[in-house]
């Protein structure tokens, strides 16, 4: 009965290895990604702006849904076989919010907490825990701080730049001089949320970069507010009661 009994352990043990095995080595498709319906009025215009070819900057309050319909709507091209984008580049400032001194290792385990929220998001898309490493081992995900965007040129590919709140305006002009053919952009942020200091050289342009955009033919603007907060009933009141 013992002996059974360890057999039985080792088989159970190696068949959850055979399986996370199987998910991390897997090539998702579109058939694999979750179904995600607007929920407000803004995310619906958001989705229904892009999938009629537009670039999109989407601002405004926390908990509705920004970064997760943009990631979406990225990862919905790139795993569409009838649109060219090949890649998606994620792109944000590495800007701390307090500062918590030197951190140890090599350049990409420094860079690594903050692709924290995107393996979260991916895992929910897809509904597996590895999905957002199974796209960066194939090289379909790159996640890009803004420190190293000098020299390149993005084709056929999505470009998400999250926490647009964060970049001064030098970076978003790194960015947007780095967009090539057949790409697109999906830049999100909350100028009430950003993390940078209040300085002459350094301080938040979305709310500047968003006056140039509702002038750019390339793309819509889309402006949420905390009637299209989604996160929780918590957050929503939260929110409301900091606005008001």
């Amino acid at each position: 009965m013992k002996k059974a009994k360890k057999k039985d352990i080792s088989d159970l043990h190696n068949n959850n290895i055979a399986q996370m095995e199987h998910h991390k080595n897997k090539s998702l498709s579109r058939h694999d990604l979750r179904d995600i319906k607007p929920l407000t009025p803004a995310q619906e215009q958001m989705m229904k702006s892009y999938f009629s070819g537009s670039s999109i900057l989407a601002t405004g309050s926390a908990g509705t849904g920004k970064t997760l319909i943009g990631l979406y709507l990225a990862l919905s091209d790139l795993l569409d076989k009838n649109q060219p984008q090949t890649s998606i580049k994620i792109v944000r400032s590495v800007v701390a919010t307090r500062d918590i001194g030197y951190l140890p290792g090599s350049m990409e385990e420094k860079i690594e907490i903050y692709e924290t929220p995107y393996q979260d998001l991916f895992s929910f898309l897809f509904g597996m825990p590895t999905s957002y490493n199974n796209f960066k081992q194939r090289n379909q995900v790159q996640f890009m701080p803004t420190s190293f965007l000098r020299g390149q040129t993005w084709d056929d590919c999505v470009i998400v730049v999250d926490e647009a709140q964060n970049l001064n305006f030098h970076e978003v002009n790194t960015i947007m001089t780095r967009v090539g053919n057949n790409s697109k952009v999906i830049a999100v942020g909350d100028s009430n949320q950003t993390d940078l200091y209040k300085s002459r050289h350094d301080n938040s342009c979305l709310d500047h970069v968003e006056k140039i955009l509702r002038n750019n033919k390339f793309f819509d603007v889309v402006n949420f507010n905390r009637h299209d907060i989604v996160r929780s009933d918590f957050v929503k009141s939260w929110i409301q009661c900091v606005e008001d």
